[in-house]
């Protein structure tokens, strides 16, 4: 882990408050948007809170920004910050002084019948920082009661404090007992207990503080899970777009205090940590996790910076699961590699190539369900939630006629080449429908004019949360190879850079009875070459004349699969 990769204080400050200006435009237009829809410009998340059927969160910016939704899929801003018109508090000025209502990092949680809002503010290049509390009775802005009322400081700091108080998180036993979390690359991460009905420390400035994690960090967040108390912490430098390095590590503990260990027995305190979430093609430096579980599903929310879309911060949710050892598990892949009929929620028919012959160009429309060929499909992982979908009847692939991004677009059956009008994010809605948008512009698959006539062609349209809009995938005939969605363990590609001479691929210890394909992709998804290799062949040289650039290499076996990015010079 690198303890060394991050801003100085004041350029991190400089570079929030750059963040700050990018997220007032977003508020202010609809820039282009991928996987979640809606205005899901975002820096810092709190944790998500429900109120009736809305989905709240808190985020850095000026006076408090916050989002909702009412199906964890279209994001919306809040009407108006928490503290509206620049009202700061006016006990903030003694602690940091010239702070002007940039709060960073809120964190929110539901307790004795009101919401407790804790939020952090600080200044440049030290450690003068505090974090404060607000409560209200409702989140919802039209409420008669609706009113978020000041409770003062929770913790603060100086230039002679051990660690600074910034980055509030909070966790509530099932004892009650209350825990918070708080603190930075200057001097760390602590906890300590709240007093479980004020929201403040136990024992006021007495409470004992514990110190969690050391090292280039941030961002803590401790839940519990099977017995265990785990604390999920940011290393790296944040707030540089595609060139951050912030990632998500974890650690547990049998206490809520500590010492927190990674799976290698390292300690938080010197450097361990677990890696949870990277870097990963267009996700670049995971920051601020946050848990969110509803009826038996776990959502693991975070900030990302879009390397799609210019390096813009941006809302992510993704799945969380335990493993068999008892370790946080995060993938942004909601459904399962498999074959599947693809069910539409408001008519219930379901995908099917129309005419059924298999042929390329045949349109992809809705039909009643027959258990034909034609009508089931392979949905396989690429990773980062993509997928791409092909027919059972032909193995061709679901496309956007002439790769078109525009309302009203639609779907057919074509040659897989990697395109990004071949390839669908999936995303789950808050009942467990699926929205399945196009990874060229980010449209969704739609009956159109919610019909229920069959034989309707599926099309692309700006999303509206209509029934017609939402999916479900019935598992069904035959699976698929073992391997498939599998990634593919000890896999060279070099040499890295590459040069137009090409370069080579050792497969390691891979089966010898497999044949192998791969396949280059430039950026564009556009494919350059395919080389088929038989069995024993361990040691494959590709890529030869390749213009420079950048491209994308995959390995295909039986047993799985391998990707990598490979940049020529």
């Amino acid at each position: 882990m690198s303890t060394t990769t991050f801003f100085p204080r004041s350029g991190r400050l400089a570079a929030r408050l750059r963040l700050l200006a990018l997220l007032f435009l977003i508020s202010l237009s609809a820039p282009r948007a991928f996987a979640l829809q809606g205005l899901t410009g975002v820096h810092d998340p709190s944790t998500i809170v429900k109120e009736g059927n809305r989905y709240w969160i808190f985020a850095t910016g000026q006076g408090i920004y916050s989002m909702y939704s009412t199906d964890l899929v279209n994001w919306t801003p809040g009407p108006r910050p928490v503290f509206a018109n620049n009202a700061i508090p006016s006990w903030i000025a003694a602690k940091v002084p010239g702070f002007t209502g940039n709060f960073w990092a809120p964190e929110c949680i539901y307790m004795n019948g009101k919401y407790y809002l804790y939020y952090s503010c600080s200044s440049f290049g030290s450690k003068v920082s505090a974090i404060g509390l607000a409560t209200n009775v409702t989140l919802d802005p039209t409420s008669p009661n609706y009113r978020w009322e000041d409770q003062g400081e929770v913790v603060s700091s100086n230039a002679g404090s051990s660690a600074n108080a910034i980055d509030p998180a909070v966790f509530r036993d099932s004892n009650n007992e209350v825990w918070f979390s708080y603190g930075s690359f200057f001097g760390g991460l602590r906890i300590l207990q709240l007093n479980a009905t004020s929201g403040k420390p136990l024992n006021g400035t007495s409470t004992q503080q514990f110190a969690v994690a050391n090292g280039n960090v941030e961002a803590a967040y401790l839940t519990k899970h099977a017995g265990y108390y785990y604390l999920f912490i940011n290393r790296g430098a944040c707030c540089q777009g595609v060139n951050s390095t912030y990632h998500i590590l974890a650690g547990r503990s049998t206490s809520p205090t500590g010492p927190f260990l990674d799976q290698d027995g390292n300690d938080l305190n010197s450097g361990g940590g677990t890696l949870i979430l990277n870097v990963s093609g267009r996700y670049v430096g995971p920051g601020h996790a946050g848990i969110f579980e509803e009826n038996g599903v776990s959502y693991f929310s975070h900030h990302y910076y879009d390397g799609d879309d210019n390096g813009t911060p941006k809302l992510g949710l993704a799945k969380l699961t335990w493993t068999a050892a008892g370790w946080p598990s995060v993938t942004r892949d909601w459904v399962t590699t498999g074959r599947y009929e693809i069910k539409n929620q408001n008519s219930n028919l379901i995908w099917d190539a129309w005419g059924c012959t298999g042929v390329s160009g045949q349109m992809i429309a809705q039909g009643t369900p027959a258990g034909l060929d034609c009508q089931r499909w392979d949905i396989t992982a690429l990773g980062d939630g993509e997928y791409k979908i092909t027919n059972t009847l032909g193995g061709l692939a679901a496309d956007v006629t002439g790769c078109s991004p525009d309302a009203g677009a639609k779907l057919q059956l074509f040659a897989y080449s990697g395109a990004p009008c071949q390839r669908f994010r999936i995303d789950r809605a808050n009942d467990g429908s699926l929205v399945l948008a196009s990874a060229n512009g980010n449209r969704v698959v739609e009956v159109p004019n919610a019909s229920t006539v069959v034989g309707q062609q599926l099309g692309l349209w700006d999303y509206n949360g209509c029934a017609c809009q939402r999916w479900s995938l019935t598992p069904v005939g035959t699976p698929l190879a073992a391997g498939a969605g599998q990634k593919l363990a000890g896999v060279r590609v070099y040499p890295v850079p590459a040069t137009r001479a090409g370069l080579t691929i050792d497969l390691g210890q891979q089966p010898v009875s497999e044949a192998t394909l791969v396949e280059v992709y430039d950026m564009r998804g556009q494919l350059v070459q395919r080389l088929a290799f038989p069995r024993q062949e361990v040691v494959l040289a590709v890529g030869a004349g390749l213009r420079p650039g950048l491209y994308v290499v995959q390995v295909q076996r039986a047993s799985g699969s391998f990707t990598q990015k490979v940049s020529v010079q």
